[in-house]
């Protein structure tokens, strides 16, 4: 049997005043999870003007395990206490498998709760509009 070496762990950030955009390439797993955890943090943290998105790009991720999931799960609660959306990009099928079978992908990816009741109020408001626009004569 051949044991491969593990991928080197490495995170390389974007953001602009709206959006954090973190590459994680390598193994999220047990040893590098708080490495993620604490860059995510301090980045949310820095940003003078709230983020609207925190994007996690996973096209280099390698593996991913309970450990992995559970920083994304933190992420997700530090990021929606701070107003702002958490996107997964680019999921493997490594990381696609984890989150269908622990079915938390919608959790993850749902807007926090202030900014979901706003974009429904523009949606009713827009269809209002329509309808509203659509009967005048």
């Amino acid at each position: 049997m051949t044991t491969l070496p593990p991928s080197e762990f490495t995170l390389s950030f974007d953001h602009d005043p709206a959006t954090l955009t973190v590459r994680v390439a390598g193994e999220l797993d047990y040893d590098t999870s708080d490495d993620l955890l604490e860059a995510v943090i301090e980045h949310l943290t820095a940003h003078q003007a709230p983020l609207r998105d925190v994007r996690l790009d996973f096209s280099e991720l390698t593996w991913i395990d309970s450990s992995g999931l559970s920083t994304l799960l933190m992420i997700h609660r530090r990021a929606s206490a701070r107003g702002a959306t958490l996107h997964l990009d680019n999921r493997p099928d490594v990381l696609e498998r984890m989150l269908h079978i622990t079915n938390v992908l919608d959790h993850l990816t749902a807007p926090p709760p202030g900014v979901r009741d706003a974009r429904e109020g523009q949606a009713a408001v827009a269809e209002d509009d329509g309808m509203t626009g659509a009967g005048a004569t």
